[in-house]
Protein backbone atom coordinates (compact mmCIF):
# COMPACT_ATOMS: atom_id res chain seq x y z
CA UNK A 1 0.00 0.00 0.00
CA UNK A 2 1.27 3.32 -0.67
CA UNK A 3 0.00 6.26 1.41
CA UNK A 4 0.84 10.28 0.94
CA UNK A 5 0.23 12.48 3.73
CA UNK A 6 0.34 16.43 2.97
CA UNK A 7 0.70 18.83 5.55
CA UNK A 8 3.00 16.26 7.89
CA UNK A 9 4.25 18.90 9.51
CA UNK A 10 1.65 19.40 11.87
CA UNK A 11 -0.09 17.45 14.84
CA UNK A 12 -2.15 15.18 12.57
CA UNK A 13 -0.09 14.67 10.34
CA UNK A 14 2.68 13.48 12.86
CA UNK A 15 0.50 11.11 14.37
CA UNK A 16 -0.79 9.60 11.44
CA UNK A 17 3.03 9.13 10.23
CA UNK A 18 4.21 7.54 13.99
CA UNK A 19 1.12 5.20 14.03
CA UNK A 20 1.86 4.11 10.39
CA UNK A 21 5.24 3.84 11.38
CA UNK A 22 4.75 1.29 14.68
CA UNK A 23 1.30 -0.01 13.88
CA UNK A 24 0.06 1.08 16.93
CA UNK A 25 -2.19 4.60 18.23
CA UNK A 26 -2.59 4.89 22.02
CA UNK A 27 -6.58 3.10 21.50
CA UNK A 28 -4.79 0.15 19.95
CA UNK A 29 -3.41 -1.98 17.17
CA UNK A 30 -4.22 -0.60 13.51
CA UNK A 31 -5.28 -2.90 11.10
CA UNK A 32 -2.40 -5.51 9.38
CA UNK A 33 -3.17 -4.31 5.84
CA UNK A 34 -1.03 -1.23 7.02
CA UNK A 35 1.95 -3.28 7.65
CA UNK A 36 4.60 -2.84 5.46
CA UNK A 37 3.06 0.71 3.88
CA UNK A 38 4.99 3.12 1.66
CA UNK A 39 4.83 6.39 3.70
CA UNK A 40 5.58 9.33 1.76
CA UNK A 41 5.22 12.57 4.71
CA UNK A 42 5.34 16.39 2.63
CA UNK A 43 4.70 19.59 3.91
CA UNK A 44 4.55 22.96 1.24
CA UNK A 45 8.30 22.83 0.91
CA UNK A 46 7.50 19.36 -1.10
CA UNK A 47 4.50 19.96 -2.69
CA UNK A 48 2.28 23.19 -2.84
CA UNK A 49 -1.11 22.00 -3.16
CA UNK A 50 -2.05 25.16 -4.39
CA UNK A 51 -0.16 24.41 -7.32
CA UNK A 52 -2.76 22.53 -9.25
CA UNK A 53 -0.63 21.24 -12.28
CA UNK A 54 2.21 20.15 -9.43
CA UNK A 55 -0.03 18.25 -7.60
CA UNK A 56 -1.43 16.33 -10.57
CA UNK A 57 2.14 15.49 -11.99
CA UNK A 58 3.17 14.51 -8.49
CA UNK A 59 0.47 12.29 -7.47
CA UNK A 60 0.30 10.23 -10.87
CA UNK A 61 3.96 9.74 -11.07
CA UNK A 62 3.43 8.19 -7.75
CA UNK A 63 0.36 6.79 -8.21
CA UNK A 64 -0.91 6.51 -4.02
CA UNK A 65 -3.44 4.21 -2.95
CA UNK A 66 -4.42 6.58 0.16
CA UNK A 67 -4.19 10.38 0.20
CA UNK A 68 -4.63 11.82 3.35
CA UNK A 69 -4.87 15.72 3.08
CA UNK A 70 -3.49 17.39 6.23
CA UNK A 71 -2.66 20.46 4.60
CA UNK A 72 -4.72 24.01 5.90
CA UNK A 73 -4.28 27.30 6.64
CA UNK A 74 -5.85 26.86 10.32
CA UNK A 75 -4.97 30.21 11.89
CA UNK A 76 -8.59 31.35 12.55
CA UNK A 77 -7.79 34.64 12.98
CA UNK A 78 -5.27 35.80 9.86
CA UNK A 79 -7.80 33.81 7.83
CA UNK A 80 -10.11 37.04 8.79
CA UNK A 81 -7.48 39.22 6.69
CA UNK A 82 -5.84 36.73 4.62
CA UNK A 83 -9.02 35.61 2.93
CA UNK A 84 -7.74 34.53 -0.66
CA UNK A 85 -4.67 32.76 1.02
CA UNK A 86 -7.29 30.72 3.30
CA UNK A 87 -9.08 30.44 -0.43
CA UNK A 88 -6.51 28.87 -2.24
CA UNK A 89 -5.20 26.68 0.86
CA UNK A 90 -8.38 25.45 2.34
CA UNK A 91 -10.40 25.09 -0.56
CA UNK A 92 -8.67 25.03 -3.53
CA UNK A 93 -5.52 23.06 -2.46
CA UNK A 94 -8.10 20.56 -1.51
CA UNK A 95 -9.66 20.59 -4.87
CA UNK A 96 -6.10 19.86 -6.36
CA UNK A 97 -5.72 16.81 -3.83
CA UNK A 98 -9.17 15.66 -4.75
CA UNK A 99 -9.01 15.90 -8.34
CA UNK A 100 -5.88 13.77 -8.62
CA UNK A 101 -6.64 11.68 -6.43
CA UNK A 102 -9.85 10.93 -8.58
CA UNK A 103 -8.00 10.54 -11.86
CA UNK A 104 -5.87 7.87 -9.79
CA UNK A 105 -8.62 5.83 -8.22
CA UNK A 106 -7.19 6.79 -5.13
CA UNK A 107 -8.87 7.15 -1.91
CA UNK A 108 -9.16 10.29 -0.54
CA UNK A 109 -9.22 11.85 3.50
CA UNK A 110 -9.63 15.76 3.85
CA UNK A 111 -9.91 17.03 7.50
CA UNK A 112 -12.35 19.82 8.09
CA UNK A 113 -13.98 21.74 10.92
CA UNK A 114 -16.44 22.42 13.54
CA UNK A 115 -16.25 26.20 12.51
CA UNK A 116 -18.47 24.99 9.17
CA UNK A 117 -21.17 25.12 11.68
CA UNK A 118 -22.49 28.58 12.88
CA UNK A 119 -22.34 27.80 16.76
CA UNK A 120 -26.11 28.34 17.92
CA UNK A 121 -27.33 24.93 18.45
CA UNK A 122 -27.95 23.48 22.42
CA UNK A 123 -27.24 19.70 21.02
CA UNK A 124 -23.87 17.85 19.10
CA UNK A 125 -24.09 18.80 15.81
CA UNK A 126 -24.34 15.80 13.39
CA UNK A 127 -22.76 14.83 9.91
CA UNK A 128 -26.36 15.82 8.39
CA UNK A 129 -27.14 19.27 10.02
CA UNK A 130 -26.72 22.37 7.71
CA UNK A 131 -23.35 24.17 7.78
CA UNK A 132 -23.28 28.31 8.79
CA UNK A 133 -19.50 28.98 8.79
CA UNK A 134 -19.14 32.89 10.13
CA UNK A 135 -15.65 32.84 9.58
CA UNK A 136 -13.24 33.24 6.72
CA UNK A 137 -12.12 30.31 8.23
CA UNK A 138 -15.10 27.88 8.16
CA UNK A 139 -16.11 29.55 4.77
CA UNK A 140 -13.16 28.53 3.12
CA UNK A 141 -13.52 25.22 4.93
CA UNK A 142 -16.25 24.42 4.02
CA UNK A 143 -15.83 25.58 0.48
CA UNK A 144 -12.86 22.66 0.50
CA UNK A 145 -15.42 20.60 1.52
CA UNK A 146 -17.80 20.64 -1.30
CA UNK A 147 -14.86 20.92 -3.73
CA UNK A 148 -14.05 17.28 -2.20
CA UNK A 149 -17.04 15.89 -2.70
CA UNK A 150 -17.66 16.77 -6.06
CA UNK A 151 -14.28 16.51 -7.36
CA UNK A 152 -14.02 12.71 -5.66
CA UNK A 153 -15.60 9.72 -5.36
CA UNK A 154 -13.60 7.72 -2.91
CA UNK A 155 -13.50 10.58 -0.21
CA UNK A 156 -13.93 10.83 3.24
CA UNK A 157 -14.12 13.88 4.94
CA UNK A 158 -13.47 14.37 8.73
CA UNK A 159 -14.71 17.09 10.59
CA UNK A 160 -13.17 17.65 14.03
CA UNK A 161 -12.64 19.42 16.66
CA UNK A 162 -10.04 21.53 19.16
CA UNK A 163 -7.30 19.11 18.41
CA UNK A 164 -4.28 18.90 20.18
CA UNK A 165 -1.23 16.65 19.63
CA UNK A 166 2.53 16.40 20.76
CA UNK A 167 3.94 18.14 17.60
CA UNK A 168 3.65 22.10 17.04
CA UNK A 169 1.32 24.70 19.25
CA UNK A 170 -2.33 24.02 20.35
CA UNK A 171 -4.43 25.39 23.79
CA UNK A 172 -3.09 22.20 25.84
CA UNK A 173 0.49 23.80 25.46
CA UNK A 174 -0.22 27.03 25.38
CA UNK A 175 -2.38 26.76 28.77
CA UNK A 176 0.97 24.82 30.52
CA UNK A 177 3.35 27.66 29.19
CA UNK A 178 0.17 30.30 30.78
CA UNK A 179 0.54 28.56 34.09
CA UNK A 180 4.11 27.99 34.56
CA UNK A 181 4.68 31.65 34.59
CA UNK A 182 1.41 33.11 36.45
CA UNK A 183 -0.70 32.75 39.39
CA UNK A 184 -3.88 33.54 37.62
CA UNK A 185 -5.02 32.92 33.83
CA UNK A 186 -8.24 33.83 32.44
CA UNK A 187 -10.14 31.42 29.96
CA UNK A 188 -13.22 31.65 28.35
CA UNK A 189 -16.24 29.67 29.90
CA UNK A 190 -18.96 30.31 27.01
CA UNK A 191 -17.59 28.30 24.20
CA UNK A 192 -17.90 24.77 24.53
CA UNK A 193 -16.84 21.97 22.19
CA UNK A 194 -15.05 18.94 22.34
CA UNK A 195 -11.78 18.29 22.95
CA UNK A 196 -9.68 15.99 20.51
CA UNK A 197 -6.41 14.03 20.80
CA UNK A 198 -4.76 14.03 17.45
CA UNK A 199 -4.06 10.57 17.98
CA UNK A 200 -7.11 9.27 18.70
CA UNK A 201 -8.57 11.27 15.73
CA UNK A 202 -5.44 9.41 13.37
CA UNK A 203 -6.22 6.03 14.08
CA UNK A 204 -9.56 6.43 13.34
CA UNK A 205 -9.08 7.99 9.96
CA UNK A 206 -7.03 4.76 9.10
CA UNK A 207 -9.67 2.50 10.39
CA UNK A 208 -12.20 4.07 8.24
CA UNK A 209 -9.90 4.59 5.19
CA UNK A 210 -9.93 0.83 4.54
CA UNK A 211 -13.75 1.19 3.95
CA UNK A 212 -15.42 1.80 1.13
CA UNK A 213 -18.00 3.77 3.19
CA UNK A 214 -17.44 7.27 1.66
CA UNK A 215 -18.51 10.30 2.74
CA UNK A 216 -18.81 12.61 6.36
CA UNK A 217 -17.71 11.83 9.79
CA UNK A 218 -17.60 13.52 12.70
CA UNK A 219 -14.41 12.64 14.90
CA UNK A 220 -14.27 14.01 18.18
CA UNK A 221 -13.33 12.97 21.49
CA UNK A 222 -16.13 11.70 23.81
CA UNK A 223 -17.65 14.38 26.21
CA UNK A 224 -18.02 18.18 25.89
CA UNK A 225 -16.47 20.85 28.00
CA UNK A 226 -16.00 24.38 27.77
CA UNK A 227 -12.45 26.16 27.20
CA UNK A 228 -12.67 27.07 30.88
CA UNK A 229 -13.18 23.81 31.88
CA UNK A 230 -10.62 21.76 29.80
CA UNK A 231 -8.01 25.04 30.63
CA UNK A 232 -8.74 23.83 34.40
CA UNK A 233 -8.60 20.19 33.92
CA UNK A 234 -4.98 20.72 32.17
CA UNK A 235 -3.64 22.77 35.31
CA UNK A 236 -4.94 20.34 37.37
CA UNK A 237 -2.67 17.28 35.59
CA UNK A 238 0.24 19.87 35.76
CA UNK A 239 0.42 20.51 39.62
CA UNK A 240 0.69 23.80 39.27
CA UNK A 241 -1.22 26.13 41.94
CA UNK A 242 -2.36 28.46 38.76
CA UNK A 243 -6.44 29.26 39.04
CA UNK A 244 -7.86 29.60 36.02
CA UNK A 245 -10.15 32.07 36.06
CA UNK A 246 -13.93 32.41 34.21
CA UNK A 247 -14.14 35.29 31.32
CA UNK A 248 -16.94 35.82 28.81
CA UNK A 249 -16.05 35.87 25.24
CA UNK A 250 -16.75 39.68 25.03
CA UNK A 251 -13.74 39.88 27.48
CA UNK A 252 -11.03 38.39 25.14
CA UNK A 253 -12.30 39.39 21.80
CA UNK A 254 -10.48 38.46 18.93
CA UNK A 255 -10.84 39.24 14.93
CA UNK A 256 -12.98 35.96 14.26
CA UNK A 257 -15.93 35.23 16.02
CA UNK A 258 -15.67 32.34 17.88
CA UNK A 259 -18.97 29.95 17.70
CA UNK A 260 -20.45 29.93 21.07
CA UNK A 261 -21.30 25.91 20.54
CA UNK A 262 -19.72 23.74 18.16
CA UNK A 263 -19.93 20.09 19.76
CA UNK A 264 -20.30 17.73 16.86
CA UNK A 265 -21.93 13.74 17.46
CA UNK A 266 -19.86 11.17 16.04
CA UNK A 267 -22.97 9.54 14.82
CA UNK A 268 -21.56 8.15 11.18
CA UNK A 269 -18.61 6.38 13.23
CA UNK A 270 -21.19 4.69 15.71
CA UNK A 271 -23.09 3.38 12.46
CA UNK A 272 -20.35 1.86 10.40
CA UNK A 273 -16.73 1.10 11.75
CA UNK A 274 -17.21 1.88 15.58
CA UNK A 275 -16.83 5.19 17.58
CA UNK A 276 -13.54 4.04 20.31
CA UNK A 277 -12.98 7.64 20.99
CA UNK A 278 -11.94 8.15 24.36
CA UNK A 279 -13.08 10.46 27.11
CA UNK A 280 -11.63 13.49 26.82
CA UNK A 281 -10.48 13.45 29.86
CA UNK A 282 -9.06 10.28 29.48
CA UNK A 283 -7.18 11.48 26.87
CA UNK A 284 -5.80 14.61 28.06
CA UNK A 285 -3.82 12.54 30.95
CA UNK A 286 -2.10 10.00 28.49
CA UNK A 287 -1.01 13.13 26.99
CA UNK A 288 0.15 14.68 29.04
CA UNK A 289 1.80 12.13 31.31
CA UNK A 290 4.24 11.31 27.37
CA UNK A 291 4.27 15.05 27.49
CA UNK A 292 6.12 15.13 30.81
CA UNK A 293 7.88 12.01 30.49
CA UNK A 294 9.07 13.22 26.76
CA UNK A 295 9.92 16.66 28.52
CA UNK A 296 12.03 14.63 31.13
CA UNK A 297 13.99 12.38 28.78
CA UNK A 298 14.66 15.06 26.23
CA UNK A 299 16.73 17.51 29.16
Amino acid sequence: MKILITGSNGQLGNELADILSTGKGEIGAIDPAYQGAAVTSIDVAELDITNGKAVTEYVKSENFDLIINCAAMTNVDACETNFETALRVNALGARNLAVAANETASKFVHISTDYIFGGDADIPYAEWDTPAPATVYGKSKLLGERYVSEACSRAFIFRTSWLYGYVGNNFVKTIIGLAQKNEHIKVVYDQVGNPTHANDLAYHILKVALTDVYGFYHCTGSGICSWHEFATEIVRLTGLSCIVDPCTTDEFPRPAPRPAYSAMDNLMLRSTVGDEMRDWKDALKHFMDKFYSDAANAS
